[in-house]
């Protein structure tokens, strides 16, 4: 069984900066592709960033320039470091993760099997 769990949500000002966490713990064999989504109330599930194989990654255009994912095998976790913070990136973000190829390390979230509870954050104006 495999369990992902997210830390590092929290309030900050527009134009801040906060770092999000995901650690997977139990068996993390092929899970090749590692995923950040968010979601808004009201809203559908977004992915934000992915991560292949620890080094190719990817972003949807709202946040090019000010996401980045990276991760760290040895600690088998995953961050987001998200830089000029907006209030629309308010959300509660999930991290996810999934075996297959790097070209559908993408934000479809339904190919996903594995999810963490989630870390809010929240980005005042």
């Amino acid at each position: 069984q495999t369990q992902l769990v997210e830390s590092g949500g929290g309030s900050a000002q527009a134009g801040g900066s906060l770092r999000l966490s995901c650690t997977a713990f139990g068996n993390t064999d092929g899970l090749y592709c590692m995923a950040w989504f968010r979601q808004a109330p009201g809203q559908e599930r977004e992915g934000v960033a992915t991560i292949y194989g620890g080094s190719q990654d990817y972003y949807v255009d709202s946040v090019k320039g000010r996401f980045t994912v990276s991760q760290d095998n040895a600690k088998n976790t995953v961050y987001l470091q998200m830089n000029s913070l907006k209030p629309e990136d308010t959300a509660m973000y999930y991290c996810a993760a999934r075996g297959g190829s790097a070209s559908n390390c993408r934000g479809n979230s339904a190919l996903y099997i594995f999810w963490g509870q989630g870390t809010q954050v929240t980005v005042s104006s």
